[in-house]
């Protein structure tokens, strides 16, 4: 409960700072979580009928549909299609009944198809961020309020926290999932942390303190899907868990900003500085009860416990290159980091960035073009548990000790609200260097992958 009173606390203290400048609040509307851009004003084919956008009422509709294959590398080679429809609905009250400043967004996937990172690679870093298991779920549903001309908002509900910790602008083109929300979130984090396919309850304070610096704090159910040893998405396999008994998962960061305002000019960037602590018992990655090692014969087979985890990150993104004056086309570049202790967490580092190239070419000014590198290294304490598995079963026995991954992808805009993105992605050391689990072959580590996929999105 500490955990949840300090968060509140800091808040407060934010909120009681924020200043009165006019700022830019993009990144205070909702987002579609497959494409980074605003539910609410968002390029599409025009043919949903939105007879009451007037009146404050909005739906949106996104597919994406994909076709990824590794000829070779993972446990075995594999070709998967997958999909995941979107639907989202968002009202404004001030338009609806006059509740100023107050609106709701909720959005609901259809998922099908498998999964190449699941079914065939047994890697790290997820090749697609729309990797799922089959299902129709509830995603977020959550109430905002926002007070002194935007610069102040609290949003309640269930949220995700992909969408506005730890990101990047420049990222929004790639598909690989980690290349959203870092692996090393999405390994050390109880079912994956708030981020797709699975939202928690909780709230999200926002406070836009000056010009060039916001405060952003959330509070999350730290479980989505709840305790269990099977996968969380079929725990909480239709997102209705709402779970709220949870040791709570916290986030805060702050960013700081410069030429973010449209007319400024200077070329726009962003540092955001931030970390999460989750408030649960984490397993020891080496050591049981009784302090022997879990590969040793006579072990308990129980992991010893650490009171809470926590992580620390840093993003950056800077504008290079501007195309005239639109402040959307040029070229952008980001990096980001990430730290988690080695004891209780597979990952204790992460890295990645990359470039983006944005409608160069007049004829294309919508094209994108995005390269980039990632980086999860596993921690000492795990690389140790191998070793201890060494002495056991001799020197055959890998040891894990980090994933690569090199992608590049090009999106090209067919039609507004229609997109295609080829795309390769070379994974290097799957699963860290981990046995094949597939091979009879005593000491086989997975294999190097190189995968192609071809993306559709159609926003309707």
């Amino acid at each position: 409960m500490r955990g949840w009173a300090s968060l509140i606390l800091l808040l407060l203290i934010c909120g009681s700072a924020a200043a009165q400048e006019d700022k830019k609040t993009d990144d205070l509307k909702p987002n579609d979580p497959d494409t980074g851009e605003s539910t609410v004003q968002e390029t599409t084919l025009g043919v949903l009928p939105n007879p009451f956008e007037k009146q404050g009422v909005k739906f949106a509709v996104t597919y994406i549909g994909e076709v990824l294959g590794n000829p070779s590398g993972g446990a075995k080679p594999g070709a998967v299609y997958e999909d995941r429809f979107n639907f989202a609905a968002d009202l404004d009250f001030e338009k609806l009944v006059g509740l100023q400043g107050v609106t709701f967004h909720a959005n609901v996937f259809r998922i099908d198809g498998g999964g190449l990172s699941r079914g065939s690679l047994l890697n790290y870093l997820d090749v697609s961020g729309i990797e799922a298991l089959p299902t129709t779920r509830l995603y977020e549903m959550w109430f905002e309020k926002k007070w002194n001309d935007d610069k102040i908002a609290l949003r309640a509900g269930q949220l995700a926290a992909d969408s506005e910790f730890a990101t990047s602008k420049y990222t929004d083109v790639f598909t690989n999932a980690s290349l959203g929300w870092p692996a090393i979130f999405a390994l050390n984090m109880p079912s994956g942390g708030p981020s797709p396919p699975l939202a928690a309850l909780g709230a999200r304070f926002r406070a836009d303190v000056t010009d060039n610096l916001t405060l952003v704090g959330a509070v999350f159910d730290g479980n989505a899907a709840g305790p269990g040893s099977d996968d969380p998405q079929l725990r909480n396999r239709y997102g209705v868990n709402f779970r709220i008994n949870d040791p709570p998962l916290t986030l805060y960061e702050a960013q700081f900003q410069w030429n973010a305002k449209k007319g400024d000019p200077g070329l726009a960037g962003k540092l955001k500085l931030g970390g999460w602590r989750h408030f649960g018992n984490f397993n020891d990655q080496r050591f049981d009860t009784s302090g022997l090692s879990l590969a040793d014969p006579s072990t308990t087979g129980i992991p010893a416990t650490f009171a809470g985890d926590y992580g620390l990150y840093a993003a950056f993104e800077q504008k290079l290159f501007r195309v005239g004056h639109d402040y959307e086309r040029g070229i952008g570049v980001f990096a980001r980091a990430s730290y988690s202790p080695p004891a209780q967490n597979l990952i204790d580092y992460y890295a990645d960035g990359g470039v983006e190239f944005i409608g160069l070419y007049e004829a294309r000014p919508h094209d994108k073009l995005g390269i980039s590198a990632a980086y999860a290294h596993v921690s000492p304490r795990a690389q140790a548990l191998d070793r201890d598995f060494q002495a056991v079963y001799g020197p055959a026995w890998p040891v894990r000790t980090s994933e690569t991954l090199l992608t590049a992808v090009y999106q090209y805009e067919v039609h507004a609200g229609v997109t295609l993105q080829p795309n390769f992605q070379f994974v290097r050391r799957s699963g860290g260097g981990a046995t094949d689990p597939l091979s009879n072959i005593k000491g086989l580590r997975l294999k190097d992958a190189s995968v192609f996929g071809l993306r559709t999105v159609v926003k309707f």
